[in-house]
């Protein structure tokens, strides 16, 4: 039986849901579909559970795309400030944990069932878990073969997401519908995802699992000060993860592990002061004790500092000031929390998200080449371009 739609959505995810909401209010027939037996699961698992839903320094250099100025209109049409008035609405407590981050008090469950709330209140027709098998163009829009029969549409919304933690069911499928009417897709990696090393320095994060400190993390022009955790199988914490997007295969970062103290200096001040203070304990008055044994461990340096030349002091500082580390890879889309790449942004309208070569035609979300960084930015991409989409569908 072929059914009749003005609008069908794939993925009824963050980006889904919200372009689905804004077509529903302006009176278009929206069937809004998803492949897995559950929806919204990356809400759900967000934040710890609470969902980081926004940020509200939002801007568009937080993002990384081959376009860099595609994301401006979208940001600046549905800001933070529009989803939070929207949260507000649905009396969902709400707070701010650091750098701008916004989580539920309680649960992100609470977002899912908003969004679920506001596309019912829409007119949305939602089901899952629904297959679709095949797209092609018809007269003014679009027949899709799916697992509930064939349905037809004058527009078209790929918002599937990116590859990202695949247990909870990311797939290539954007991507390949791109492909099929031949846009362009750069090249997918894992993103916002923790560093892996081998060797002697694998075995050194191994030995310091579980501890953390506040760093600088820096890959080129770009640096990042928050926490870094090692971890069994290398580094991770927010600063590594927010560098990982930055991060080119083969190449060394930079990392300071004591960004507040001049690591030369200090020792110095330490040597003419207290010339039998013994080297590891100088450095655990600054930082973690088994981080301070561990690089002097590595370096071969021990014993007073009044037996250690300046130079070796030196050595040692920039050990620590200015840390260079190769990464053999990423641990993938398995504990990624985003994809980078996507859709190329340059066959998109950043008006409408509507593909250029392709009327009717819509790419939303994290399918396309905008990533946001770590902190809420992914999501209030998701809402930005979804709400934009969703007013010309």
């Amino acid at each position: 039986m072929i059914h009749s739609f003005d609008v069908i959505i794939i993925g009824a995810g963050a980006a889904g849901l919200m372009c689905a909401i804004e077509a529903g209010k302006r009176g278009r027939r929206v069937w809004l579909i998803d492949h897995s037996t559950k929806i919204a699961e990356k809400i759900r698992i967000s934040g710890g559970g609470r969902c980081n839903f926004t940020n509200l320094h939002t801007q568009p250099q937080c993002y990384l795309s081959q376009n860099p100025h595609f994301c401006k209109s979208a940001l600046r049409r549905y800001t933070p400030q529009d989803f939070i008035a929207l949260v507000r609405k649905h009396g969902i407590a709400f707070h701010e944990k650091k750098l701008g981050q916004l989580f539920c008090d309680d649960s992100a469950k609470q977002i899912i069932a908003m969004l679920l709330a506001e596309a019912r209140e829409a007119g949305v027709k939602l089901e899952n878990p629904v297959q679709v098998h095949t797209i092609e163009t018809v007269a003014g829009g679009y027949r899709l073969r799916t697992s509930r029969g064939e349905q037809i549409c004058a527009s078209l919304v790929i918002a599937t997401g990116g590859l990202s933690i695949p247990k909870i069911g990311a797939t290539r499928f954007g991507y390949e519908v791109a492909k099929q009417f031949g846009l362009r897709v750069i090249q997918p990696r894992a993103a916002l995802v923790p560093l892996v090393f081998d060797g002697t320095l694998l075995a050194r994060c191994q030995a310091l699992s579980g501890l953390s400190v506040e760093a600088d993390v820096c890959f080129g022009k770009q640096v990042f000060a928050e926490g870094l955790l090692f971890t069994h199988r290398g580094l991770s914490g927010p600063s590594i993860l927010q560098i990982s997007s930055y991060w080119e295969e083969g190449e060394p970062i930079v990392i300071n592990l004591a960004p507040s103290m001049d690591v030369l200096a200090f020792l110095k001040e330490q040597k003419q002061s207290q010339p039998r203070l013994y080297i590891n304990n100088a450095l655990a008055e600054i930082l973690p004790r088994r981080l301070a044994q561990s690089i002097c461990d590595e370096r071969n340096d021990s014993g007073p500092l009044a037996n250690l030349s300046d130079t070796r002091l030196a050595a040692l500082a920039g050990a620590v000031n200015a840390w260079h580390v190769k990464p053999v890879g990423t641990e993938g889309y398995r504990t990624a929390e985003v994809t980078r790449g996507g859709v190329d942004t340059h066959e998109l309208s950043s008006q409408t998200m509507e593909a250029n070569k392709q009327p009717g035609l819509f790419f939303i979300g994290e399918v396309v080449d905008v990533t946001g960084h770590l902190g809420g930015f992914n999501f209030q991409w998701a809402w930005s371009s979804g709400y934009v989409a969703g007013q010309y569908v």
